[in-house]
């Protein structure tokens, strides 16, 4: 459904293929969007650079780049000294929950949204969670957002005085990687500016082992389409 233009959006900005399709989707809807990105401690801090340029490409309003440290609480490999999983098959990634699951992830992102939400007088989040080709994680099911949003709404002044309603939109929750692919090349996606390694290389190339690198590489084969990052 097409958005009334200038309705303003909070976009979750990772600067992977998901979050950039689900902005590209946000703009494409008419929504004056406002990009959300997070330096959490992630070692694939390179992502802030593609969520930057990312964000500049589609012509967010603003971009913003929130400090949370999640080193401090560990137990996950994106957010300290456990070793990412490499040369997973992709059947193996939905039977568990990965090592690369950082703990509530989603929870703490949705939350720092929603207070910007609600400071920016946006009624409407989105976030590129998909409940196929993903990683296992269990804060991108369906039910997880839905439980979220029924949340937010009974949590800000602006809800509960009436003058607010979240909308959390998951444009891509039933997409394969190669579906996500095809939505974004036709809103003129760049992909090239993207980023989707979880374990960069020294010189700061993709590992094109990872999980994250493995369902890239599956999704662009499946879309008959080169990456332009060439993993």
């Amino acid at each position: 459904m097409i958005q009334i233009k200038g309705k303003r959006a909070i976009v979750l900005a990772s600067g992977g293929l998901d979050s950039t399709t689900t902005l590209a989707i946000a703009v494409d809807r008419g929504f004056e969007t406002y990009a959300i990105s997070f330096d959490y401690g992630q070692r694939h801090k390179l992502e802030l650079h593609a969520a930057k340029r990312v964000a500049e490409a589609l012509g967010a309003k603003q971009h913003l780049v929130v400090r949370v440290d999640l080193t401090r609480i560990g137990g996950s490999a994106l957010t300290g000294q456990i070793p990412v999983p490499k040369g997973r098959e992709a059947d193996q990634m939905k039977r568990e929950i990965p090592v690369t699951y950082v703990p509530a992830r989603n929870t703490v992102f949705l939350s720092l949204a929603l207070a910007w939400a609600e400071v920016k007088r946006a009624e409407d989040i989105f976030i590129g969670v998909n409940a196929l080709d993903y990683s296992g994680y269990p804060d991108c099911r369906p039910e997880y957002i839905e439980a979220y949003e029924k949340m937010a709404n009974l949590a800000l002044k602006e809800t509960v005085l009436g003058r607010m309603k979240i909308k959390i939109h998951t444009p891509l929750i039933e997409m394969t990687k190669a579906e996500i692919i095809k939505t974004g090349v036709n809103l003129g996606v760049d992909f090239s500016l993207t980023w989707s390694c979880y374990d960069p290389t020294p010189d700061g190339k993709p590992c094109g082992l990872c999980d994250s690198c493995i369902l890239r590489k599956k999704g662009f084969a499946e879309a008959g389409l080169k990456d332009p990052l060439s993993l």
